[in-house]
């Protein structure tokens, strides 16, 4: 079994291509997967890298192919529909397991195979990518300058660039129906939209408004704190017109309507250009408050969304394959610390506290 190779799967996806291109950059040699063989076979073609046709729901099929590698990354979503599959055929071939989901009921999903992971001696890690890899960081960091911090709240922006098709899809499946918090270690139901204010990202202020972000899983498990809430950069007018989705979340619920709005994604390209990546930039933004009011803060800045998402699932995928991991359930930042973000390339962290002059900033060139 080859030291440096692991197994792409969801290779054909827009954010799966770019991860494939990368490889490279970290001595790493994905074999493509997916259930498609004509995509996989031309991506394979122009790669000039192995490929392999397997169905998710292939049982017998997938465990075969996976008993070849020691890791995979799942890049094929709608991680709701997908994850189960993979990971259940992982524990069977005792495979280390990465993917690039965001999505809340997902990670609380996969926390429960933590037991199972640790008797097959593997790592079951999602959020792999730009979900969650910044802000995991940004809360392990918070949690460390405010031990006694009983409150989180993390933001991220973006400027430029764009979404994917398999982004755009799986938020589409998510249209009407609301959003979520962490109270008192308890994930529960919260209007998307409630809350709304404005952050300086270092020297750009940006409009936020509350989602339901995968932190409100993951950085419970990674800090402990109790109450978390995460934001994402909006323009303000969106914000206002969220203030009435009550009456018009069961619209956005309805088969008819999603399919209008899928038939559009469709029509789009798959996702940003390379030009579009190269210019844009991501941000993110976290405080964490204790019950005296005290408060911590800190930012970073760093390239788009996708090309952060190939370049920290690539990281990961290499400390796996040198034996740098820990078995079970783990999020980025337990797995691997808060410097784990500032090893991306491009990417800048700046803590807003008190402290010594040579403790502010971190920056990876």
């Amino acid at each position: 079994m080859q030291h440096n190779r692991f197994l792409l799967y969801g290779a054909n996806g827009y954010t799966g291509q770019l991860i494939a291109r990368y490889a490279h950059e970290y001595g790493l040699e994905p074999v493509l997967a997916g259930r498609r063989k004509e995509p996989l076979e031309l991506l394979s073609h122009q790669l000039r890298m192995p490929y392999k046709t397997v169905d998710l729901n292939d049982t017998q099929s997938l465990q075969t192919v996976l008993k070849e590698v020691q890791v995979v990354l799942h890049a094929a979503g709608p991680f709701q529909n997908t994850a189960k599959q993979m990971v259940d055929a992982c524990l069977q071939t005792n495979t280390h397991y990465l993917d690039i989901n965001g999505d809340i009921a997902v990670f609380e999903m996969l926390k429960q195979y933590d037991a199972a992971a640790k008797t097959a001696e593997i790592m079951v890690l999602p959020g792999a990518g730009f979900d969650v890899v910044p802000t995991d960081c940004i809360a392990l960091s918070l949690k460390k300058l405010l031990p006694d911090a009983v409150s989180l709240k993390l933001a991220f922006a973006a400027i430029g660039g764009g979404l994917s098709h398999g982004t755009a899809s799986t938020m589409v499946n998510k249209l009407g129906e609301g959003g979520n918090i962490r109270k008192n270690g308890k994930i529960i139901y919260a209007p998307l939209g409630q809350k709304g204010f404005w952050v300086d990202f270092g020297g750009k202020k940006l409009f936020v408004m509350n989602i339901p972000w995968g932190d409100v899983s993951t950085a419970y498990f990674t800090t402990g704190i109790p109450d978390i809430e995460t934001y994402a950069g909006v323009s303000p007018w969106i914000y206002r017109i969220l203030q009435l989705q009550p009456l018009f979340n069961w619209f956005l619920r309805t088969a008819a309507v999603r399919n209008i709005i899928k038939k559009k994604i469709d029509a789009r390209l798959p996702g940003p250009t390379d030009e579009m990546r190269s210019k844009a930039k991501s941000f993110v933004w976290g405080q964490a408050t204790n019950a005296q009011g005290k408060t911590a803060s800190a930012r970073l800045s760093g390239p788009d969304g996708y090309t952060l998402t190939t370049h920290s699932s690539l990281l990961i995928t290499q400390k796996i394959l040198q034996g740098n991991f820990l078995a079970g359930y783990q999020t980025p930042a337990s797995a691997y610390g808060e410097d784990l973000v500032i090893q991306v390339p491009g990417v800048h962290r700046e803590i807003i506290a008190e402290l010594p002059n040579d403790l502010k900033t971190d920056k990876v060139l």
